[in-house]
């Protein structure tokens, strides 16, 4: 087991009602920026809920935040923020959301140009506005980490930053905020949880019991309850154990005392950037051909997940890690999230456009190993199609 360090400050208030807590975190005399997306939290009710638990406080509103949130629309947000001198951020809605509000949150208290922070992958955040969350879409885990990811819609860039500024100080996870998403989010929700699981999971091992045993939980609750929520969505018990493996999964806890992957997302956040796809859809189409491709690397934990996850027992080894990617690869098919290129009028033409943005964004070294150049990713994709 690696040596780590661990430490997540975010307060994390779960079930029902719970949504009346913000009253109790954010500062009598805030005066608070309130970002959402597309406006379905004003269909399902939870915006009524928030604005009940905001009386008495000033409020800023600013909605339209974009699935994979552009850069462009949210430098409105910092420049809104700064002429209301905003003091505290409620992000309401999924991961997208929350992205933003961190970029927001960071850009708000910035003097420099806020593309430097997507540019430093956030070295040059000193300071950010408190940020409170109420998530409406589990899957990206930022309700509970450091991390964001923002697209530039001109140029087709979609990257990272990570601050401890950033952090939110708490969020709120009520399941039944879940209740109305179409089938399309859920299944994304399943599939970029599960891939966040693996991306920590599948490396190499290193005898870290507690992650592993921690991870293989994870996957197995995914495995269930998935498929339970697509046929159920008012499934109060399946919509929690699903909104707290989404966070739990990237969460921090999972990385503890081991290697990680994220060639599968480096990959599909270009994929995403490109050709607009889903970014569930992409992780659902790149990591089965990232196994096939670092078979051999990743064989003894392979061989692992076929066993622990799917109870593949017979047969060769070579049988089993097989049998497991397949298996892998029909439930993504069966939340609604097919494996290959081609199923997205995808093809072999358009994998150099992707591995140009790698190089560009200087992603040349992906993989635990350090050892997925833009020439290997070419032949992941290839396998993907």
């Amino acid at each position: 087991m690696n040596n780590f360090t661990f430490f997540n400050p975010t307060r994390i208030h779960f079930g029902k009602g719970q949504i009346a807590k913000i009253k109790e975190e954010i500062p009598a005399n805030a005066k608070v920026m309130l970002t959402y997306g597309g406006g379905s939290i004003k269909k399902n009710g939870v915006y009524d809920q928030v604005m009940d638990a905001l009386q008495g406080y000033e409020v800023v509103e600013f909605n339209g935040i974009e699935p994979n949130p552009h850069y462009e629309t949210l430098v409105k947000a910092i420049a809104l923020a700064k002429k209301e001198s905003v003091t505290y951020i409620l992000a309401v809605g999924g991961g997208s959301v929350i992205d933003g509000s961190k970029f927001i949150a960071a850009g708000s208290v910035y003097d420099g140009d806020s593309w430097d922070i997507i540019q430093t992958s956030g070295a040059c955040v000193e300071a950010a506005i408190p940020l409170g969350c109420v998530l409406t879409l589990p899957a990206t885990g930022s309700e509970m980490n450091c991390g964001s990811v923002v697209t530039k819609a001109s140029t087709k860039d979609k990257l990272s930053f990570k601050s401890a500024h950033v952090h939110p100080v708490f969020s709120i996870l009520d399941p039944q905020t879940t209740y109305t998403l179409p089938k399309r989010q859920i299944a994304n929700g399943a599939v970029d949880s599960f891939v966040h699981t693996v991306e920590q999971y599948i490396t190499y091992p290193v005898n870290a019991k507690v992650p592993d045993r921690l991870a293989e939980s994870l996957l197995l609750t995914i495995l269930e309850d998935g498929p339970v929520a697509l046929e159920d969505p008012t499934n109060y018990d399946a919509r929690a154990n699903l909104m707290w493996v989404s966070t739990m999964a990237l969460n921090g806890t999972l990385k503890t005392g081991v290697p990680t992957d994220w060639a599968t997302h480096m990959i599909g956040h270009e994929l995403t950037g490109l050709y607009n796809l889903d970014h569930a859809q992409t992780l659902a189409i790149v990591i089965p051909a990232v196994w096939k491709f670092k078979k051999q690397q990743k064989r003894e934990k392979l061989l692992q997940y076929a066993e622990r996850v799917f109870a593949l027992h017979q047969g060769s080894e070579e049988e089993r890690i097989d049998l497991a990617i397949q298996k892998t690869e029909e439930f993504f098919v069966l939340m609604g999230n097919p494996t290959r290129l081609s199923a997205y009028g995808l093809g072999e033409k358009d994998i150099p456009a992707v591995q140009e943005k790698l190089i560009l964004h200087g992603l040349v070294k992906l993989g635990e190993h350090g050892d997925i150049t833009p020439k290997e990713a070419g032949e992941i994709l290839k396998l993907a199609l």
